[in-house]
């Protein structure tokens, strides 16, 4: 799939752009993070709603770097992670300067391109992506309100995002919703990580905020990818 290439003037980086827009320049906006590896299931999954007519229109966009997790070129622990652990080699807590390109450069480069209601600007992400997500739910405002948050990697840095997260709860936010998944076959790390998040905004709920969490039977860390957006999907636009 052919890319476009956007510089942030905030971090310095050409990100890759891709674009899937079945139904027009008109409708929903969805950013998908790991757009290098994981923008195709994302597509897989909104072809197949909308060929069972479950979903009319989302505008997809992913943000990838013109390599795959392995590559020198790929920057998602940089971007992704909020902090910087000191046992950490790789660079990373770039989150801040990342969402601020999101916001301040991408998306007012996407509104020339497309026509999408800011009210439902979405941002979908598994594993250190959907950390990123949570990072941004977590912020008291933002210009995304939902949220596709899949097998998230809460372990980052000793689970520090779920602090975010409560102190989230004792702010007030613009209001959002969280479509929060992971298959059942995945890490017993992951699972219970998940887990706590969940108990956790069941004590302590973030005034705002509406989500839900699912568990695909059979699906792993790595095959859970078409399901949990195209649930994800069904879920916050529908």
């Amino acid at each position: 799939m052919k890319a476009t290439l956007l510089h942030s003037p905030e971090n310095g980086t050409d990100y890759h752009l891709f674009t899937h827009a079945p139904g027009g320049r008109d409708a929903p906006l969805l950013l998908v993070l790991d757009g290098d590896d994981q923008f195709a299931a994302a597509c897989e999954a909104l072809d197949g709603l909308r060929a069972e007519k479950a979903l009319e229109a989302v505008t997809l966009v992913g943000v990838g770097y013109g390599g795959s997790y392995r590559s020198p070129a790929n920057r998602r622990v940089r971007d992704y992670t909020h902090s910087q652990p000191a046992d950490e080699p790789m660079e990373a807590g770039g989150a801040e300067t990342f969402l601020a390109f999101l916001e301040n450069t991408l998306l007012p480069h996407l509104s020339e391109r497309f026509v999408f209601p800011m009210d439902s600007v979405g941002l979908g992400g598994h594993s250190l992506g959907s950390l990123l997500g949570l990072y941004a739910l977590a912020q008291p405002r933002t210009l995304f309100s939902r949220f596709l948050v899949s097998s998230p990697s809460i372990w980052w840095d000793n689970r520090s995002i779920l602090r975010d997260i409560s102190a989230a709860g004792r702010a007030e936010i613009t209001p959002r919703k969280a479509f929060l998944s992971i298959g059942e076959e995945d890490t017993p790390s992951m699972l219970g990580d998940l887990e706590l998040l969940e108990h956790q905004l069941q004590r302590e709920p973030v005034a705002g905020l509406y989500h839900v969490v699912r568990r695909f039977p059979g699906k792993d860390h790595y095959n859970v990818l078409t399901q949990a957006y195209a649930e994800g999907l069904r879920w916050l636009y529908a």
